[in-house]
């Protein structure tokens, strides 16, 4: 039986599914890299190709099994490398792949990427392994190195196969010398090592920063706190400022908030802040000494007040030694006070406390003095005014002659009535005497002249009442004058008693609206320095200069990325 022999255009050959691939040698990768020896390469595989199809011709019928090399072992020798075959072989043979549409479409994005003009996708395929480029093959920076053993990875597929690899006998023509590998994992290991040695200068730039800004200031501000720092010696104290009067005795709203702090929140805010002021800074000073006790030498340059300062200096020391703060909710002035002797400190202390109670006493006693300045004068102004309508009243008298007018028309009206009463007798008697038939003419006369008397004596008295004789006043005269002042000095009097009322309920109010200072908490003098706290204020330090450090950082980052985007 005669072997199967065909050529390189046969129709029925084998596919390249069917057919192994030899891989990339040092060889293969020298022609990629140079067009002159692909062209001297593939005319070489021609002629062998043609010699060894001769040979095997003629070696066919007498060959037996396993003396004769395999059938398309010279085809698949020459089809092995692209640039040995045809376009239009290798195009229908890559055809025969059954390669997916989505390889054809990465095929021809790769074939553009490296500036190819490929007829289609088939042919961009054909072209990108004639540059000795895989376009299915995934980019990994593990295959660029070459491994420490030295042996080049000969059996390493570069093409798809959809079949395993076997191995037959090779009619390929020897390959000229293979060129040098590029040592790529020389460059790898420097870029690495780079990379490495970047890193490593920036962590030590990083730790340099790091010291200088922030461990290294920690470091001073806790060797300052801790051993350079004078002792300080704090003296805290508790008052509340409260009103004289209770909750019972004021009504609605003022009743309700007269027990609380909110009665009285406007002077803990002002005794507040009168104790934090310079006027109390310097009465501080012209008493106890405030500067003179800052400015000893013992003290620590930081917290020294220097010599010859200026009262802002020592302003300033003062706000930072006296810290006053109020408790809105419960009505509490709580106030510390620090200076470098126990003693002194508590001295300071009583001494603004001191300095509160007048204050809250200068405070209330404007407020009493204008209460009871006005009810005062309203009451020495009634009082002017009745003494005025007694004056009259007494005036009139003494003008009038009449001490009581009511009296004298009562007297006078009652000597009236008692003379009409002798009249009606009188004037009975003479009916008595006109009733005889020969009356008593004498006795006639008599009782007629008595009742003419009687009714000029009753109108004489009748006309004191009324009429005004040129000399004297009548009576109705006198009593309307003196009863009109009497009843002025009457509502004088009246008005003189509400002004006097007013005056003792003003004198009242201004007694509940006393403020008092009530000391809680007293002074008392440490044994122990308080300040300063080392270990906490070194904490504090670090974390303040980390921060700092922190936000400039990504400050200065920021602006670095603006700047060069």
């Amino acid at each position: 039986m005669l072997p199967h022999h065909e050529t390189p255009g046969s129709s029925s050959s084998t596919p390249s599914a069917g057919r192994p691939t030899p891989g990339p040698t040092s060889g293969d990768e020298a022609v990629r890299h140079r067009p002159d020896l692909q062209d001297r390469a593939a005319a070489a595989l021609a002629d062998a190709g043609g010699a060894e199809g001769e040979a095997d011709g003629r070696a066919a019928p007498g060959a037996g099994p396993g003396k004769a090399p395999y059938p398309t072992a010279a085809q698949d020798a020459r089809i092995a490398d692209p640039a040995e075959m045809s376009a239009e072989e290798a195009i229908a043979r890559i055809r025969k792949e059954g390669l997916t549409g989505r390889q054809l479409r990465m095929a021809r994005r790769m074939a553009n990427k490296h500036g190819l003009s490929p007829t289609s996708d088939i042919d961009a395929v054909r072209q990108l392994r004639l540059r000795g480029i895989d376009p299915f093959e995934r980019a990994n920076m593990l295959d660029l190195v070459v491994p420490d053993t030295g042996q080049e990875v000969g059996d390493r597929v570069q093409l798809p196969q959809t079949i395993p690899t076997e191995t037959v006998p090779s009619t390929e023509v020897k390959r000229p010398a293979a060129m040098p590998r590029p040592p790529r994992h020389r460059e790898i290991f420097e870029i690495q090592r780079d990379i490495a040695r970047r890193r490593r200068r920036k962590l030590l730039l990083l730790a340099a920063r790091l010291f200088v800004f922030v461990m290294l200031p920690t470091a001073l501000a806790g060797y300052y706190y801790a051993v350079i720092a004078t002792p300080m010696y704090s003296t805290k104290s508790e008052f509340v400022i409260q009103q004289a009067d209770t909750a019972a005795s004021a009504g609605g709203l003022g009743g309700l908030f007269s027990g609380t702090g909110l009665a009285t929140s406007q002077d803990s805010i002002t005794v507040q802040s009168y104790l934090t002021s310079r006027d109390a800074m310097l009465r501080l000073d012209q008493d106890v000494g405030f500067r003179e006790v800052f400015s000893d030498p013992s003290i620590d340059p930081v917290q020294r007040l220097p010599e010859g300062a200026s009262n802002e200096d020592a302003y300033d020391i003062y706000q930072d030694n006296v810290q006053i703060g109020y408790d809105p909710t419960e009505g509490i002035i709580k106030m510390e006070v620090i200076a470098p002797d126990p003693a002194v400190s508590a001295d300071f202390s009583r001494h603004l406390i001191d300095y509160a109670e007048e204050q809250v006493d200068g405070l209330t006693e404007r407020l009493r003095n204008d209460q009871m300045a006005g009810a005062r004068e309203s009451y020495e102004e009634a009082e002017e005014r009745m003494s005025a309508a007694q004056a009259r009243v007494l005036e009139l008298q003494e003008q009038l002659g009449v001490l009581d007018p009511t009296s004298e028309s009562a007297g006078v009206m009652s000597r009236v009535t008692a003379f009409e009463t002798q009249l009606a007798e009188k004037r009975l008697q003479l009916q008595q005497l006109m009733d005889n038939r020969q009356p008593n003419q004498a006795r006639v006369d008599g009782v007629r002249g008595d009742i003419d008397r009687l009714q000029t004596l009753i109108a004489n008295l009748r006309s004191q009442l009324t009429t005004n004789d040129g000399e004297a006043a009548s009576l109705a005269a006198i009593t309307g004058q003196l009863r009109m002042a009497e009843v002025d000095l009457e509502t004088r009097t009246l008005m003189m008693q509400q002004a006097l009322q007013q005056l003792e309920t003003a004198r009242l109010e201004a007694n509940r609206q006393v403020r008092y200072l009530s000391l809680g908490v007293n002074p008392v003098p440490p044994d122990e320095a308080t300040y300063p706290r080392a270990f906490e204020n070194t904490i504090l330090a670090f974390l303040i200069f980390a921060g700092l450090y922190l936000m400039i950082s990504l400050t200065a980052s920021i602006l670095r990325e603006q700047v060069s985007s």
